[in-house]
């Protein structure tokens, strides 16, 4: 079920592009909608590596910076520890290379998801005290590793915490691990003004302020936003802000990229010209293959290399991971999905379902389809290594904190982590049936609970579209969370004709009509979906040879794009909803 709703500026279109002579009222809407001050306009459309603001306002950068410097002068072991997704493959590549600039004494590790677990273990750091590491410093992971962190003081190897997400708070106090840093925006204590950054911008930050210290090599370093802009896209953080700036500059790097890896991997996945939505659904996801069912190493080595065979056999490995993954995720996604009709775990406001079978790796994955199909958070457990333990992730919707709703019984979990929008945990076997009553304890058994509500950028007839207008949307490229891919609405549109194309006849081409002006619209997603509602609307059995037996007009919500073929040039309308 979904509601549309226009997006209210709060005036912003009013007060701040009244007399904007710069670009069109479209465009104007679209910036207030996003909450972009007419002042801040130039820096949004145009971000540049001089607006990046001072690193050292981040809390404990300075004493990281310190630290490292030290050890760097003498020539002291310096091991970095990241994570098993493509956030902290980057974070792990820039941290790795960006040190490698002023020593080689370095070396890293990247969790077994499944021998390890989340985040730096005490195996990683009983590794690191045999192979004579003189400082871990972590990536996108240790902000609540407090045992880890005592530990590695009591053995002697200092740390670095550098990390993301969410601080664990308790009675409005924060509770931070005993290391020799904490770098986390997220600190209570932290004054850095944008808090979203992923864990590889957490990472580049601080080599921003060691480079700013030693006077480093900016190209250099500005050469490592293509990592960066990897992982702020793959961890879906909002592009705003610094984010913005790392991943506009981190695709023209990409596009243009000397780094072997990268390269054969965009050849492996056929990836012409890279973009938000190839780093999302192709090229990311193959770097997260490995670390769900192989290692993470693979996907650190590929970056690292500058060898054309070892790269192009890491790539092909990635790939053929990838596959196996997907495959593996539909199979896991239709059991899943069948468990939760036959048991009506739909009608809760929180779906908890289990299977043992799932691949713990891909829980996350599935719980995120269950959670798009259903509209409700949603929690996929399965075994664990560890006998009456279940492992388990979970997805959320857009306005729904999970993580602090599951920290509400913090009791039930052997472990818990994430934040607003995912998560990972483990429980008791005994306690799952616990935690679903508990969790669905305050909800009525009403779909009115969670309804998707669709926001729609402003009222666009066809009479108002033109080239000019939508070559001007690319100003806001690139699109991504917290920046959205600019979406339209129109009413009492004419189907004037229907018809599937593509290789797997999957996609939905319609011939579209409002006051004698034609477009094409496409349907690319859930086309089954709006046939099975075209044709119920329309009391027909087959919309598309009945529906000249009826005046088809509907609603749309839709992005205008220009669509190139065969050297001809035209403007076709991506349709996201029909009503």
């Amino acid at each position: 079920m979904k509601s549309w709703f226009i997006k209210s500026d709060n005036g912003l279109t009013k007060d701040n592009f009244k007399y904007n002579k710069e670009f069109s009222y479209i465009i104007a809407q679209l910036l207030a909608n996003r909450n972009v001050k007419y002042t801040d306009v130039k820096s949004f459309l145009y971000p540049n590596f001089d607006n990046l603001h001072n690193p050292f306002l981040m809390k404990d950068i300075d004493k990281a910076v310190d630290i490292l410097i030290e050890a760097i002068d003498n020539n002291s072991h310096i091991h970095i520890v990241g994570d098993y997704d493509q956030d902290g493959n980057s974070a792990t590549v820039v941290l790795y290379k960006a040190l490698q600039f002023f020593t080689d004494n370095l070396s890293f590790a990247i969790p077994h998801r499944v021998e390890d677990g989340y985040g730096i273990s005490k195996g990683i750091v009983d590794e690191a005290k045999e192979n004579n590491v003189d400082l871990i410093i972590t990536c996108d992971n240790g902000i609540s590793a407090f045992e880890i962190v005592d530990y590695c003081n009591k053995i002697g190897i200092p740390i670095i915490i550098t990390d993301h997400h969410q601080v664990v708070v308790e009675c409005d106090n924060q509770i931070l691990p005993n290391a020799c840093a904490v770098i986390n925006p997220h600190r209570l204590d932290c004054e850095y003004p944008f808090k979203e950054l992923c864990g590889a911008g957490v990472a580049f930050k601080l080599m921003q302020a060691l480079y700013d210290e030693l006077g480093g090599d900016e190209d250099y370093l500005i050469d490592l936003m293509q990592f960066v802009a990897m992982g702020t896209v793959c961890d879906v953080v909002d592009l705003v802000d610094e984010n913005r700036f790392f991943v506009k500059q981190g695709l023209e790097i990409l596009n243009n990229s000397t780094n072997k890896g990268i390269n054969k991997l965009k050849r492996e996945n056929s990836v012409g010209n890279v973009t938000t939505t190839t780093l999302g659904f192709k090229l990311g996801p193959c770097i997260n293959a490995a670390g769900r069912l192989d290692t993470a190493k693979i996907g650190v080595e590929l970056f690292l290399s500058d060898d054309e065979e070892e790269t192009l056999g890491y790539a092909k490995d990635l790939v053929k991971l990838n596959e196996e993954r997907k495959q593996l995720t539909n199979e896991a996604y239709l059991k899943v999905k069948r468990l939760i009709d036959e048991n009506h775990y739909d009608k809760n406001g929180i779906i908890v379902v289990y299977d043992a079978d799932i691949h713990e790796s891909i829980a996350g994955i599935v719980a995120g389809r269950v959670k798009d199909y259903y509209y409700r958070p949603a929690l996929v457990f399965t075994n664990s290594k560890d006998r009456g333990i279940l492992k388990g992730s979970a997805r959320s919707i857009e306005g729904f904190d999970i993580i602090e709703k599951l920290r509400e019984f913090n009791d039930l979990f052997e472990k818990l982590g994430g934040h607003s929008m995912a998560a990972g945990f483990s429980i008791k076997a005994e306690n799952l049936d616990l935690l679903r009553d508990k969790l669905n304890f305050e909800f009525e058994e009403t779909e009115k609970n969670f309804v998707e509500k669709v926001k729609i950028d402003c009222s666009f007839d066809f009479k108002l579209i033109s080239y000019k207008i939508v070559k001007e949307l690319e100003l806001l490229e690139p699109y991504g969370k917290g920046n959205p891919e600019p979406l339209f609405g129109t009413k009492n549109v004419e189907i004037n004709e229907i018809s599937l194309i593509g290789k797997n006849k999957n996609v939905i081409r319609l011939k579209l009509l409002q006051d004698d002006i034609e477009y094409t619209g496409i349907i690319f997603n859930n086309y089954e979906k709006y046939i099975e509602y075209l044709n119920k609307k329309f009391k027909v059995k087959d919309i598309f040879s009945d529906f000249k037996k009826t005046n088809c007009i509907i609603d749309i919500l839709f992005t205008p794009i220009i669509n190139e073929y065969m050297n001809s040039k035209t403007i076709q309308l991506l349709i996201k909803d029909i009503r």
